[in-house]
C-alpha cells in the first residue's frame, strides 16, 4: 500500500512538472528570470504602503497623497509657501522687528557690572505675568520677597556647583538624593508592600523626566521580552513629551481617543496592545483638562500584559497627596497602584522650586538601571551619566531642596488648600456664564472651557487684549487656565474680564485686528496635518 502511494505521488509530481515546463516554454528566459524579482519588488512596495497606512491611517494618507500631487502643479508650492509665511509672520506678532537690536557679536569692551543695569532694562520688556498667566509662575507673591527671595538666595549660593562631579560637590549630591526620597515618600514609597525600593533622579523638567522614563521602559522591555520594534500607547490627552520621546527613540506611538469624560479610554488602549507594546501612559491630571485618568484600571492592564506603565504627575505630584489629606476625593494615582512602573513629577510647579527642576521615579532599581548611559571605551576615561545632561546646574538642585525643606508638609497643605479653593471658585464662576461650558469634571487646578454659541478663540483674543495669557486647546476647541498661587487673589478679576470678553464677542463677533483666532480655527479644521506641522516648525525656526 505504501509502495503504491509513493509511486502515485511520484507520477503526479512528474506530470505536474511536465505540464508546468510546457506552459513556461512559451515565455522568454529573461522574463522568467525577472518575473520573481519584479514580484518581490512589488510586494515590498505594497508592504511599505500598507505599513504607512497602518501608522498614519487611511484618511491622513489620502490627504497627504492629494496634497503631494497638488504641490507638483506649477505655482502651487510657491503659493502655499507664501501663505504659510503670512501665517508665520502673524504668529510672530512683530518679534522679527525686535530681533534687529539683538547682539550678534561680543562687545569689544566688556560692560562689567553695568551688564546688570542692561538686564534690568531688558526685563521691563517682559509681559506682566503676576497673576495673569496660565501656569507659568507657580510661586505666590513678588519675585523679591518671601519664598521667591529664599530660593533665589539658595540658587545663588550654589551657582558654581555641578552634580556631575560627585566627589567635589557632595552637598548637591545629597540635596538631589533627598529631593528624590522626599518626593517618593509623597507618592507611596513608604506604603508599597512589594518590598521594592522606589528610586529616581532629578531632571531639567517634565519633558526630560518623561523622555527618560520612555527610554528606560524601551530598554527594559527589550531586555525582558526582546522587543526590537517598540510601540507605546497614550491617550489623546497625554503630554506632547511622549511624541518627542517617540521621535528620539524610534518608537511607534499610538494616540487613542479619550472617553466621554475626557479620561483615558481603557478599552481603546487595550485594543492597541500587541506583542511590540512596551508601555502605556496615564496622567494625574492631564494637562489639557485637569482630569485624572483611571490609573488603577490602567495598572491592572499593564500587569495583565506584562508591560510598563508611566504616570505623568508633573502637575499633580505636589498637590494631589495634600489634597487627599485635606479631604478632597482623589482617585488612586501613585506607586500604591500595582502596575505603575514609573512616575514623573515637576518640583518647579507646585513643589514651588526654581524653574528647571523635576524628578523621574521608578518602582525599582532594575528598571532605573536602563536609564543610565555607561561608556567604557572612551579615551577620556570611564564615564557614566544618569540623565540626558552631563553637566547639570547644582544651583537648581539646591533651590529645589531649599523649597521643600522650607515649606514642609504644613506649607504644602496650606498652599494646596489655597489653590484648590481658588480653582473651585473659578470653575463655579465659569459654569455660571451661560455661553460657556466646562470640559469634563476637573479633579485639580485646571479649568478648561469652550462654547457652542461663540468662537472661543475670539474670546481668548479679547482676554489676551486684557493682559491674560491662557492656553488654546483643540479637540474640542477650548481654552484653559492652570490656577497657581499667583491667581488666588485675582479669581474675581479673571471672571469679570471673562464675562466682559464673552459679551464683547456676542456683540461684535469676528476676529479682532492682530488676533490669533483665525489661525487657531483654521489649524483645527485643516485636514493636512503635515501642513500644520510645517507651520509650527517654520514658526519655531524663526524665533531664534
Amino acid at each position: 500500500m505504501d509502495s503504491f502511494s509513493y509511486s502515485s505521488m511520484k507520477s503526479m509530481v512528474i506530470q505536474a512538472r511536465g505540464s508546468l515546463n510546457s506552459r513556461l516554454s512559451d515565455f522568454e528566459p529573461l522574463f522568467l528570470l525577472l518575473a520573481p524579482l519584479l514580484t518581490l519588488f512589488l510586494a515590498q512596495i505594497i508592504g511599505s504602503v500598507l505599513g504607512v497606512v497602518n501608522d498614519k491611517g487611511l484618511k491622513a494618507c489620502l490627504v497627504g497623497f492629494i496634497m503631494g500631487f497638488l504641490k507638483m502643479i506649477p505655482g502651487v508650492q510657491n503659493y502655499i509657501d507664501a501663505e504659510k509665511q503670512k501665517v508665520v509672520d502673524q504668529l510672530q506678532s512683530g518679534s522679527s522687528s525686535k530681533k534687529k537690536n539683538w547682539a550678534e557679536t561680543l562687545p569689544v569692551k566688556g560692560l562689567g557690572v553695568e551688564v546688570l543695569d542692561k538686564m534690568e532694562i531688558e526685563k521691563r520688556n517682559d509681559a506682566i505675568w503676576q497673576g495673569k498667566c496660565s501656569g507659568t509662575v507657580y510661586i505666590g507673591g513678588g519675585e523679591s520677597e518671601g519664598h521667591f527671595a529664599l530660593i533665589n538666595q539658595a540658587c545663588s549660593m550654589f551657582a558654581h556647583t555641578n552634580p556631575l562631579h560627585i566627589d567635589v560637590f557632595q552637598s548637591v549630591v545629597r540635596f538631589e538624593s533627598e529631593v528624590v526620597a522626599m518626593t517618593a515618600a509623597l507618592l507611596g514609597s513608604k506604603e508599597t508592600v512589594s518590598g521594592e525600593q522606589i528610586c529616581g533622579n532629578m531632571t531639567s523638567g517634565g519633558t526630560e523626566s518623561i523622555v527618560l522614563a520612555v527610554k528606560s521602559s524601551r530598554d527594559y522591555m527589550k531586555y525582558k521580552k526582546g522587543i526590537t520594534r517598540p510601540e507605546m500607547i497614550i491617550p489623546e490627552s497625554g503630554h506632547s513629551a511622549y511624541d518627542k520621546a517617540a521621535q528620539y527613540f524610534n518608537i511607534k506611538l499610538w494616540r487613542v481617543p479619550v472617553d466621554k469624560e475626557f479620561r483615558a479610554d481603557v478599552k481603546a488602549i487595550r485594543r492597541h496592545i500587541n506583542r511590540n507594546t512596551i508601555m502605556i501612559v496615564g496622567s494625574a491630571p492631564g494637562f489639557p483638562h485637569g482630569i485624572i485618568d483611571p490609573i488603577e484600571e490602567l495598572g491592572q492592564l499593564a500587569l495583565r500584559y506584562g508591560i510598563c506603565f508611566h504616570v505623568d504627575l508633573c502637575l499633580g505630584g505636589f498637590v494631589l497627596p495634600f489634597a487627599r489629606k485635606l479631604g478632597y476625593q482623589i482617585p488612586a494615582f501613585d506607586f500604591t497602584v500595582e502596575g505603575v512602573t514609573s512616575i514623573s513629577v515637576d518640583v518647579h510647579k507646585y513643589g514651588l522650586a526654581p524653574k528647571g527642576t523635576s524628578t523621574v521615579l521608578y518602582r525599582n532599581h532594575e528598571i532605573r538601571k536602563h536609564q543610565f548611559v555607561a561608556v567604557t571605551e572612551w579615551s577620556g576615561g570611564l564615564y557614566v551619566s544618569p540623565t540626558i545632561a552631563g553637566s547639570r546646574p547644582g544651583s537648581l538642585v539646591a533651590g529645589a531642596w531649599a523649597a521643600m525643606m522650607s515649606l514642609g508638609e504644613e506649607g504644602y497643605l496650606q498652599n494646596t488648600s489655597n489653590i484648590m479653593e481658588a480653582s473651585k471658585r473659578l470653575e463655579k464662576g465659569v459654569r455660571e456664564i451661560h455661553e460657556l461650558f466646562v470640559i469634563g469634571k476637573p479633579d485639580m487646578t485646571i479649568v478648561a472651557f469652550g462654547s457652542k454659541a461663540l468662537d472661543i478663540f475670539e474670546v481668548n483674543d479679547i482676554m489676551s487684549s486684557k493682559g491674560w495669557h491662557l492656553n488654546a486647546l483643540q479637540r474640542p476647541n477650548s481654552i484653559h487656565i492652570c490656577i497657581t498661587l499667583q491667581h488666588v487673589p485675582v479669581v474675581d478679576d479673571f471672571l469679570q474680564d471673562l464675562r466682559e470678553a464673552v459679551e464683547t464677542v456676542k456683540a461684535n463677533p469676528g476676529p479682532i485686528t492682530g488676533g490669533l483666532a483665525p489661525i487657531y480655527g483654521a489649524a483645527g479644521k485643516m485636514p493636512d496635518r503635515g501642513m500644520v506641522n510645517e507651520l509650527l516648525v517654520s514658526f519655531m525656526d524663526s524665533q531664534y
